[in-house]
């Protein structure tokens, strides 16, 4: 017998409405913005000129700038490349989303050639920590229950992962963290909604919020996350993953027991 399939995460048509709403109201792309503009430092650091580039994202209409001529590629569960086609793939802040963030990758690897760059952008595991904790707690003090209303983001670690698995050379994961502040969570909730980011969580309660929860998790939230002037913390976290596809010129790590000097003597004092 096969495994059964794990539970879907995310309600992709509830994601989509979202995004929908957002375009629709003009959407907030403060954090897109910053995302976008660390990619292209990066890919300034990189002495290479990329003639075949791609992007993967749910907002073509901000990441079609991010590099000329670039095909941007919807993020379906399965990814609409072919093996090799190009040679650079930019996953841009839509693999927290993803059913698969493995698969993902995986499927970006293959669409490199040899000694193509792969760089993904994504919020982090300490995203919004604020908010998950104060509706938490706020819900199981009103009503005894739980149910979820913030996605959980994967932390560095656990995706770094992801690039050796992919096959992906010379890996490198790290995040950079962006502190921000609101009047209340109703202000944080309707910058949430103007990013397309509001609750698609397949499992989440389909009922509004009730008012009784969201006045203790204001009180929760002022009480434990403060910010100056009597506004509240936010925490955005932006997480990068910067992968190879192999290629025989990449400097490769030295074999086990082919060091020419012994570790001790490295270490050892200099002498007067």
């Amino acid at each position: 017998m096969s495994a059964p399939m794990p539970p879907a995460l995310t309600d992709r048509a509830a994601l989509g409405r979202n995004r929908a709403r957002a375009r629709r109201t003009g959407p907030a792309t403060f954090l897109h913005d910053e995302a976008l503009a660390e990619i292209q430092e990066r890919l300034g650091l990189v002495n290479r000129r990329f003639t075949t580039p791609a992007i993967v994202s749910g907002w073509p209409e901000i990441w079609a700038a991010a590099v000329p001529g670039a095909r941007v590629v919807a993020d379906d569960d399965v990814l609409d490349f072919a093996p090799g086609g190009h040679d650079l793939v930019i996953h841009a802040m839509a693999l927290h989303w993803a059913a698969d963030p493995v698969g993902q990758v995986i499927q970006c690897a293959r669409a490199l050639r040899p000694d193509g760059l792969f760089l993904a952008v994504a919020p982090g595991g300490r995203t919004l920590h604020e908010l998950r904790t104060s509706l938490a707690e706020a819900e199981a003090a009103v009503t005894g229950g739980l149910t979820p209303r913030v996605l959980p983001m994967a932390e560095v670690r656990d995706l770094g992962g992801l690039l050796s698995r992919a096959g992906l050379a010379l890996p490198v994961a790290d995040v950079v963290g962006l502190s921000v502040s609101y009047r209340t969570i109703r202000h944080l909730a309707a910058d949430l909604r103007a990013m397309g980011e509001g609750n698609a969580l397949a499992a989440r309660a389909r009922r509004t919020l009730p008012p009784a929860v969201l006045r203790e998790a204001e009180k929760v939230y002022a009480t434990h996350f403060p910010a100056p002037d009597g506004r509240i913390a936010a925490t955005m976290e932006l997480m990068f993953l910067t992968g190879w596809a192999p290629h025989e010129s990449q400097q490769k790590p030295l074999r086990p027991g082919s060091a020419v000097a012994r570790l001790a003597d490295a270490l050892k004092p200099v002498e007067d």
